[in-house]
């Protein structure tokens, strides 16, 4: 490892921040060796080592065929009654 370090100074969501500490607590691991990890691997494949993309907009009712539209609303239900989504409170209290 080498002997000397250099800082890296980023802005970053106060919000993002903290999700991402907490989940590299809980892993154990300190930020700046991701960080490190992240610039090595960006060295070793001269890319950015993860896609970056637009996903698909979901489509709106009026833009889907009447069967796509009840598949939709099957497959929600069915998400709902494994317990797979939330609580429109909790939703809308993600979004603020």
């Amino acid at each position: 490892m080498a002997t000397k370090t250099a800082n890296v100074l980023a802005r970053v969501e106060p919000e993002i921040k903290n999700q991402a500490e907490a989940v590299l607590s809980q892993l154990g691991i300190p930020a700046s060796i991701v960080i490190n990890m992240l610039y090595k691997q960006i060295i070793l494949t001269k890319s950015i080592p993860f896609s970056i993309s637009i996903p698909p907009k979901p489509l709106a009712k009026d833009e889907m065929s009447k069967e796509e539209f009840h598949a939709m609303l099957q497959k929600g239900f069915q998400e709902a009654k494994a317990g797979k989504g939330i609580l429109a409170k909790e939703y809308f209290e993600n979004l603020k």
